[in-house]
């Protein structure tokens, strides 16, 4: 950077003020829809209000065109939900509840019985009848399974709703914490959540009796096809066919202190420091308040990140090519670890590196740096943005305690606020920002992507696949090293263009590698068409990760049946697809949330339509293993053979998958010459 660079950032750092940014995180608690627990819930008063003093404030701050982007999510309003009883003493005794997206209104206090069914497995309904009943069980979602399951098993055994409490996981900080999630399930099976304090007493009656009478009082409506909005301000750049995104989201649970009020007012506070010191970009700098980030889509295993997704997949499909980098925000007032990170995709490791060795980290934020995360992961909305073929960053927030102890839950407040980490990350991404504005070429270093395919392959290598898998490792190898000549081609072109002080000469350098800059986009697109997949998990993989893991799965299962072990046989089931469900749930509820998954149109999978390919299906083999192991000399014959069937068949599929991905990388190798021919050409 030169010297006038230099001045420059200091000037625009000088205007930052992080007091403003603070303010306006508290700001954004006046608006809710539950009295006293907060909550800005898709498609409700509260995020439409929520949006309207958003937009206020991008014009009080000067930014231009500003506007509401209408998109369509599933709405939800969450009124209330009291909960209130008579102890053993004769005492009345109330709790509040929180609640998950779906609907249950009772049209003022009516009375319910009551039953604890433990963890809510099918096992825990066998002999009880619930039916019209509430039903309260515990949940761990962070270590067991997701709040969907137990609630769509009681839906089915015919309870009136399903209350959870906590048992460790989330909300780990106060037994008088509440917790709320994307409930990934249908808005006719209700639910709500309950603390531990309150549960205790609840419990306490229910050991001397199976079942209690309570009051319940709740509003909790979801109603399909809302139309919300996305708030869009922009700092208008010298050439504004090149743009760098923005974002954060303002729906929230409770107060949404970090999670993610702190997030949308640092986006603020950084662009009113840009124009309040008057710096003019050279990409036009875009500010994006997000809504319905939390929960927007009812009965999707997607049903997260909705208004991302609709913005550039439906609302600005434009903006695709345009856009070289966003920035995405998510609980950024407090450290998470001793360590910060910057989580972004592949392709931006390389430069993200080298810009946080530049930085100098203040001790009191993060006491042991830096680092930078790769890839890009499913829990916020830079996934749905990388996916369309934007390279995305976020703040690295999802290991930590925090997540266990006060996300989504009433302890997301201002005590949790940590000034020198929001102190930072205001002169961290007002930095990042800057250096990004600089370039001239998207700094893509696609090496980095055929490394981690190829290391993929090298951890999980499978014999019986030997041919296919050298030959993509081979080719691999090959596109590997075009990627770092053309990486290093692209770091000389910025630099190069760092050095030009003339107007004219800029433009003009603008203007010829323009292509260039165009075609890196394209092909970063098409690498996440052809690479990003997903597990049953959420978690971002390979196209073959899926299959190998099966295949060692159903191995180890096979193995332990010859030797007529079922137990070792059975853990390994366990870890194949979403097959820990089939020994928990009835089968009802493990196709359901299967077949939702493979068979639902792609608007109601959003960003993960298309990326879960294969399923194998054991719920019939556990079940019959489960009944072998109470007899006393089980023939184990069948299973081995269906189990053997199904080996075949992920055999089957992890060798189209490496040939898929050997075509796919040819592909890109193609691409990728083409972009080496022309930068080679000037």
């Amino acid at each position: 950077m030169h010297d006038n660079g230099v001045t420059l950032q200091k000037r625009v750092l000088q205007n930052l003020d992080i007091p403003y940014s603070y303010e306006l995180a508290k700001r954004m608690e006046q608006y809710r829809s539950h009295p006293t627990l907060g909550y800005r819930p898709a498609g409700s008063k509260a995020e439409f209000e929520t949006g309207e003093m958003l937009k206020t404030e991008m014009k009080k701050i000067g930014l231009s065109e500003v506007t509401k982007d209408a998109v369509t999510v599933d709405g939800w309003e969450f009124h209330k939900a009291a909960l209130s009883y008579t102890n053993a003493a004769g005492e009345t005794v109330s709790a509040e509840l929180g609640a998950y997206q779906t609907t249950f209104v009772t049209d003022g206090p009516k009375e319910f019985s009551m039953m604890y069914l433990g963890k809510g497995t099918e096992t825990d309904y066998q002999g009880k009848d619930v039916r019209d009943k509430l039903v309260l069980v515990e949940i761990n979602q962070r270590d067991e399974w997701w709040i969907n399951y137990p609630v769509y098993q009681a839906h089915l055994k015919g309870a009136a709703a399903l209350i959870a409490v906590q048992s460790g996981g989330y909300g780990e900080i106060d037994d008088e914490a509440l917790n709320a999630q994307d409930i990934a399930g249908p808005e006719d099976a209700p639910a709500f959540s309950i603390s531990r304090k309150d549960a205790a007493g609840l419990l306490e009656l229910l050991r001397d009796q199976e079942e209690i009478t309570v009051t319940f009082d709740a509003e909790s409506r979801v109603t399909r096809n809302c139309t919300t909005y996305n708030i869009v301000g922009k700092i208008p750049g010298k050439h504004p066919d090149r743009m760098v995104l923005l974002s954060a989201h303002y729906d929230s649970y409770f107060d949404g202190f970090q999670d993610d009020n702190t997030a949308v007012a640092l986006m603020f506070g950084i662009a009113k420091a840009l124009q309040d010191s008057g710096f003019q970009p050279n990409n036009t700098i875009v500010i994006c308040a997000m809504a319905s980030e939390e929960w927007g889509v009812v009965d999707s295993n997607f049903d997260w990140s909705t208004g991302a997704y609709e913005q550039i997949f439906t609302a600005h499909p434009e903006w695709v090519g345009k856009v070289i980098a966003d920035l995405n925000f998510e609980l950024p007032a407090h450290a998470h670890n001793r360590q910060d990170a910057i989580r972004c995709t592949y392709e931006y490791a390389d430069f993200i590196r080298q810009f946080t060795d530049s930085l100098t980290v203040p001790k009191e934020a993060y006491p042991d740096g830096i680092t930078v995360l790769s890839p890009i992961e499913t829990w916020s909305d830079d996934f749905s943005m990388a996916i369309a073929g934007i390279p995305s960053t976020v703040n690295d927030f999802s290991a930590g305690p925090f997540m266990q102890n006060y996300y989504h839950s009433q302890y997301d407040n201002q005590d949790v606020y940590q000034e020198a980490v929001y102190q930072f990350h205001h002169e961290c991404y007002l930095k990042l920002i800057m250096a990004i504005d600089r370039l001239v070429l998207p700094p893509m270093n696609f090496s980095n992507t055929m490394n981690a395919v190829a290391e993929s392959i090298h951890e999980n290598a499978l014999s019986f696949a030997d041919p296919e898998q050298n030959v993509l490792l081979r080719n691999l190898q090959t596109i590997t090293a075009s990627a770092e000549n053309i990486y290093d081609k692209i770091c000389q072109i910025n630099t190069e263009y760092a050095t030009l002080s003339d107007s004219d000469a800029r433009i003009a350098f603008r203007h010829k590698w323009e292509y260039a800059g165009l075609e890196l986009l394209k092909t970063f697109r098409k690498a996440q068409d052809y690479l990003v997949r997903l597990n049953w998990q959420d978690e971002v993989i390979f196209p073959q990760e899926a299959a190998s893991k099966n295949i060692r799965q159903l191995e180890k299962a096979s193995r332990a049946l010859s030797e007529g072990n079922i137990t070792d046989a059975l853990k390994a089931l366990y870890r194949v697809d979403n097959n820990m469900y089939a020994f928990l749930f009835d089968e009802e509820v493990y196709y359901h949330f299967t077949e939702y998954i493979l068979h639902q149109p792609k608007d109601r999978l959003m960003w993960g339509a298309g990326r879960i390919m294969h399923h194998e299906n054991l719920y019939g083999i556990v079940q019959k293993l489960k009944q072998r192991m109470e007899e006393e000399t089980p023939e184990l014959d069948s299973e081995i053979r269906r189990l053997e069937a199904a080996l075949r068949r992920q055999k089957a599929y992890y060798k189209d998958d490496i040939r898929y991905l050997n075509t796919s990388v040819n592909k890109l190798s193609a691409m990728l010459d083409n972009i080496y021919n022309n930068l080679l050409s000037f």
